[in-house]
């Protein structure tokens, strides 16, 4: 029999990796600090003694930030170090140590043993979080141990390979973060741009007059979404027309991702709760601030029970405009204040129609405001295809080049 490994290649528990390279194991490359939990009564927020991660609630999208301190450190990580969430639901997550930190026991700390390149075992450690989360499936509580740790299998380069590897993943990964700064930056102009507009602190050229308050059940007519008799998961289709639920409301509109859709017979029955372009929908129960508007693309489809649908009365107020107001923190903290019920916030038609809304007193005016808001919001989308590209990118070449299918050297 023919076989399909590759000339100068070998086949090894990992995979098809080149002849020069070996497997090894996690912890024969580096050294593995499990984190331990100081004393309780050394804890605490005034900076006194070390910074201590716990994760996740440190963790950001490279390095950890300082929430609480410890006075009597256990474990220690250093800078440079990877640290990787060991316990819960957030097993797999990484950050890099960017100083001296106590590392708590849901933190266990990698450090690059000599002969290994320590941005290279970063790369290496990404991919293999599959296998970290494949080690903890089935348990109620996910957790790694140092033993499945120090185990977990990895293909390993020479050093000098290892190094054009991570040299070749860190010039795209300083694109990303590059354009994570950029995006985040915009995202600071826009919030104060929203302070600014959505308040009439500052006027657009030309326009003027005071600014007019209503309550909103004054400019617009609010229904709520069928009840659960009305439509149950059984009625839904693979082809058909979506509904739209809680989990679809994004800052910028619908999600189109994992729609459940029913059929036309039940479209028609349930035609009182079709919605129309230019329409704002709300969540009713759990997280009340969440709203969206609808576009021309999703005029005909269905709002769920869980919705609260608001049709504005179009002399008085521009639908855009009014989905910005509702996306500024300052109405989000207002309607989350007037929402009802203990173990769950929850909205109904007569809380939403009495939140006031402040705007500007033409129509003209708030066309302005809506348009500059929505430029600003295609900028920052457009940057963020342009990250979501080079993460794809990154992907594709920690595949290609983390299992030597690629060779740089």
């Amino acid at each position: 029999m023919m076989s399909n490994i590759p000339e100068g290649y070998k086949q090894t528990e990992v995979g098809v990796i080149p002849e020069e390279w070996e497997v090894k194991k996690l912890g024969d490359i580096s050294e593995i600090i499990m984190g331990q939990s100081p004393a309780g009564n050394s804890y605490n927020q005034n900076a006194n003694g070390i910074a201590l991660i716990n994760g996740p609630t440190e963790f950001t999208e490279k390095y950890p930030i300082k929430i609480q301190w410890t006075t009597l450190p256990t474990k220690l990580c250093k800078e440079g170090d990877i640290l990787l969430c060991i316990r819960g639901s957030s097993t797999g997550r990484m950050n890099i140590s960017n100083e001296s930190y106590c590392i708590g026991r849901g933190v266990a700390a990698i450090r690059a043993k000599v002969n290994s390149d320590g941005s290279f075992l970063e790369f290496q450690v990404q991919n293999a979080v599959k296998k970290i989360l494949v080690l903890t499936t089935g348990s109620t509580f996910p957790n790694i141990d140092g033993k499945s740790l120090k185990n977990i299998e990895i293909a390993v380069p020479p050093l000098p390979e290892q190094q054009a590897i991570a040299s070749a993943l860190s010039d795209v990964d300083a694109l990303i973060t590059a354009l994570e700064q950029l995006i985040n930056k915009k995202r600071d102009i826009k919030q104060g741009a929203m302070q600014q507009l959505l308040t009439g602190k500052k006027r657009l050229p030309g326009f003027s007059g005071e600014w007019e308050i209503k309550k909103l059940g004054e400019i617009a007519d609010v229904k709520t979404g069928p009840f659960g008799s009305s439509l149950h998961e059984r009625d839904y289709v693979v082809d058909g027309t979506p509904i739209i639920t809680v989990e679809h409301l994004g800052e910028r509109g619908v999600v189109h991702e994992n729609l459940p859709m029913v059929s036309d017979f039940d479209k028609n029955r349930l035609n009182a709760y079709a919605l129309q372009a230019d329409d704002i929908v709300f969540s009713r129960v759990g997280s009340v601030d969440r709203n969206s508007l609808i576009k021309e693309k999703e005029n005909g489809w269905l709002f769920s029970g869980r919705l609260l649908r608001i049709r504005l009365n179009t002399k008085y107020i521009f639908p855009a405009y009014l989905s910005y107001y509702f996306h500024q923190e300052p109405t989000k903290q207002r309607i989350r204040s007037v929402a009802v019920g203990q173990t769950m916030a929850s909205l109904n038609t007569e809380i939403l129609k009495n939140i006031e809304v402040a705007f500007p007193p033409t129509v003209k005016e708030q066309i302005a405001i809506a348009h500059i808001l929505r430029d600003m919001d295609t900028e920052i989308e457009a940057l963020e295809q342009k990250r979501d590209k080079y993460r794809a990118l990154k992907q594709g070449m920690m595949q290609e080049l983390l299992t030597g299918k690629t060779r740089l050297v």
